[in-house]
């Protein structure tokens, strides 16, 4: 059993190749979620110093980008190879940071080291296109070639996974890269700058600072240096992006929030669709966008589901994942998402929503947890139906038939994951094309594959990640008509 220790730590930014604090003499203080105590301090850099690093990348991307993709790809690979042998230091340090338990700060960490690969191998594999010219002795070339400096602006939620999936393909395509982590959780991306800097990626090609979002955040979005701000967060944020984006022009590429439908039809196998929605609400402590946020069940197995989902869900042990290799669910990131999800609830049951199961904060330690909950007889316009919630929070509905489900899975500003549980193929190829959302999981656990395509409707998100559609966001298109003297064309 792993000891929970606190020991004072301090990490450094990486500017230009060099570890640095910042100049101001400012900090951050970082807390264990789990417990409530503060573990380390990172510097608060100032707008001068996300500026510098911007610099670094803009100066680092003029010869970065002449450097064969191949060679590019096998920094990648490097990179993936060091997380490897520091699996371990890396999953422990995202334990106390972010509160995730033991499996799945293992999984992170492991899946990180494969997107690396899986970046790096797409060095010899994104290609440009040659077209038929109605001219003589032409040929039209489109080429794919880097957009510049990317910014990348990094959740709390992944804060090791979407480093991979922001600096892999940026830097595979030519691009430099700016990565500011969260401030809830900055420690292992300040760490993970020691492994840039051992592979020997050239200085100024990846740059990490730790700041505020009003600073520091403020300063990457509106820097006419930048050329791509990809950013993941809610879409508040996305929001303050997109305009702060505009003041330039700048690329902007956003995953933002979500309000995952889940639907059960009677046809279903109930206890595997059960465990699936179970495995998907409480994963990461309830605090994904992709997963299960409302479920919609068919009127003639809902109280056996309802019943099934409550119990379970109650049997689930919550705890600090450090002390507990075997927990199933750990805390909340912070006291303000922990006020967010107790009032969500609140507010829903003097609506006169009905719990079922759990419904109260937990008191451990002074971490920051709430308890697995189901919460039935609540309206489709609730705001706890219609509001992303972030928490191991299950709203129930019931449907009659199939139409209302998908209206009522579409009645959202969100799109970017659904769910159906079926075994009528009719049933599962309607739920495919009618739902409207970025993903739609079929008699599956959320979760998405690195090779496949990770994009946002409506207000979940522009642009996307993963596989060769997210390659494609670090890359401009180059047109070159390439024309011989008409005379020399033969034929």
């Amino acid at each position: 059993m792993a000891q929970n220790t606190v020991s004072m730590k301090h990490y450094q930014m990486y500017i230009n190749g060099e570890f640095k604090d910042s100049e101001s003499g400012n900090e951050i203080k970082v807390l264990n979620p789990s417990t409530g105590e503060e573990i380390s301090t990172v510097p608060e850099a100032t707008r001068e110093e996300a500026r510098e690093a911007v610099d670094a990348a803009y100066e680092a991307e003029k010869t970065w980008k002449k450097v064969p993709a191949a060679k590019r790809g096998a920094y990648l690979h490097a990179v993936a190879d060091e997380i490897r042998k520091n699996k371990d230091h890396f999953a422990e340090m995202l334990q106390e940071e972010q509160g995730k338990i033991k499996s799945l700060a293992m999984t992170e960490i492991l899946f990180s080291a494969d997107y690396f690969d899986y970046m790096g191998s797409a060095s010899r594999t994104y290609e440009g296109e040659i077209l038929q010219s109605d001219n003589p002795n032409e040929n039209i070339l489109i080429a794919k070639q880097p957009i510049g400096v990317a910014a990348g602006i990094l959740p709390w939620n992944f804060p090791f996974f979407l480093i991979a999936r922001k600096m892999g393909p940026a830097l595979v395509t030519g691009n430099t890269i700016v990565l500011k982590p969260s401030s809830d959780t900055p420690n292992l991306a300040l760490e993970f700058a020691k492994t840039v800097k051992k592979v020997g990626i050239p200085k100024g090609v990846v740059n990490i600072i730790s700041g505020r979002g009003s600073i520091v955040g403020d300063e990457l979005t509106k820097n006419n240096k930048i050329g791509i701000i990809s950013l993941t967060g809610a879409t508040s944020s996305g929001i303050r992006v997109m305009n702060a984006a505009a003041t330039h022009l700048a690329k902007v590429s956003l995953e933002l929030g979500g309000k995952a439908p889940g639907i059960i039809c009677s046809d279903a196998d109930i206890d595997f669709a059960v465990q699936s929605i179970i495995d998907s609400r409480i994963d990461n402590n309830g605090q994904i966008c992709n997963n299960c946020e409302r479920l919609y069940v068919q009127e003639d197995i809902a109280d056996e589901v309802i019943e099934k989902l409550s119990k379970k869900l109650s049997e689930v042990t919550v705890g600090d994942p450090m002390e507990h290799e075997d927990i199933g669910m750990g805390p909340l990131i912070n006291q303000a998402a922990l006020d967010k999800v107790s009032g969500l609830v609140d507010r829903a049951v003097e609506a006169g929503g009905k719990i079922t199961a759990g419904g109260h904060i937990l008191k451990i330690k002074n971490g920051f947890y709430f308890e697995p909950t189901v919460i039935t007889n609540v309206k489709q316009d609730s705001e706890i139906v219609q509001n992303e919630v972030f928490g191991p929070v299950l709203p129930v509905l019931t449907f009659k038939t199939l139409d209302d489900a998908i209206e009522m899975a579409n009645d959202t500003k969100y799109g970017l994951t659904s769910s159906i549980f079926t075994q009528n193929l009719d049933t599962a190829a309607r739920a495919a094309n009618e739902l409207e959302a970025g993903k739609t999981y079929i008699n599956r656990f959320n979760f998405e594959a690195m090779n496949g395509s990770h994009a946002g409707w409506k207000q979940s998100g522009i642009g996307g990640d993963d596989g060769k559609h997210g390659i494609e966001e670090f890359l401009n298109t180059h047109t070159i008509y390439l024309q011989g003297h008409p005379e020399n064309a033969k034929g």
